[in-house]
């Protein structure tokens, strides 16, 4: 299963079904040998009408190291991750126009054997700071995790990675970490995705926070992740286990970091993405 989501500021949200269709195997970080920043194809684009990606990727900086959470009776979930990955190309849109894109991301391989409803839910985020050098790694780069399994208790994992000028410099676990959220995101922000979720016997989108705060402390070191969510893509993906589809939520909006690393400051604001997801029941 393969799905394309794009988020326009004058479009919105566009998605295809389920059965994106990639041409040729995707450019990977992780999967593919090569010299590292050397470019590589990511295409991926609808059956039928809606939204296509025809862009060239190139990574500026090195992933963290693996990091696993074990929960359920035997089930486990790996991740690895790495921000400041490049990308240049077109975008299709859902109405046919085409326009060129200049990328900012991240990339993630996960690994494991997990089912739903025994994963519980996740929350995750990344950020790159925009204000350096074009074509180079991003100055500063934030990414965290936070995995909430159902059982056994005490399953919970998660961390908070900083990155500078491509490298990895800073690791904060689970323990290390404070979570709050506050308000809710009004529904009519919330687009369903691909279209369709509907025909899943969707029901209504569980409330999505409006504002998400993480602390990160470990000696003198703390970093603030402050995040305003302001749209959200709720991808319905089906489930293996129950009738009931586990939901996804892309969110979107403006964040600020802030923190001392090293007797350093760091400050910047941008936008940022963090998911949301979770909603599948026995």
């Amino acid at each position: 299963m393969a799905i394309l989501l794009t988020f326009e500021e004058d479009r919105g949200w566009s998605a295809t079904q389920f059965n994106a269709e990639q041409p040729e195997l995707p450019w990977s970080a992780f999967r593919l040998p090569h010299p590292h920043g050397s470019p590589g194809a990511f295409r991926v684009a609808a059956r039928g009408s809606g939204p296509a990606l025809d862009v060239r990727l190139r990574r500026t900086s090195r992933p963290c190291t693996s990091q696993c959470a074990p929960f359920g009776t035997d089930e486990y979930l790996r991740w690895q991750s790495e921000p400041g990955v490049l990308g240049f190309g077109t975008i299709k849109h859902g109405d046919g126009t085409v326009s060129t894109t200049d990328m900012l991301g991240y990339h993630e391989r996960v690994r494991g054997r997990w089912s739903w409803p025994a994963l519980g839910g996740w929350v995750f985020g990344f950020v790159n700071d925009p204000a350096g050098p074009v074509g180079e790694a991003p100055p500063a780069a934030l990414v965290f995790t936070l995995i909430q399994p159902r059982h056994p208790a005490g399953a919970a994992s998660g961390s908070v990675m900083l990155w500078r000028n491509g490298r990895m410099i800073r690791h904060f676990p689970r323990r290390n970490l404070q979570i709050a959220v506050s308000g809710v995101l009004s529904r009519d922000q919330v687009a369903l995705v691909p279209p369709l979720a509907g025909t899943l016997g969707t029901p209504p989108a569980a409330a999505v926070p409006s504002r998400l705060l993480i602390t990160a402390r470990l000696g003198d070191d703390h970093l603030v992740f402050d995040f305003h969510c302001r749209t959200a893509g709720r991808i319905a993906n089906p489930s293996e286990t129950s009738l009931h589809p586990f939901s996804v939520h892309e969110t979107l909006g403006p964040c600020t970091v802030e923190g001392v690393i090293g007797g350093r400051s760091l400050s910047f604001r941008t936008q940022g993405i963090v998911e949301f997801a979770g909603g599948a029941h026995d």
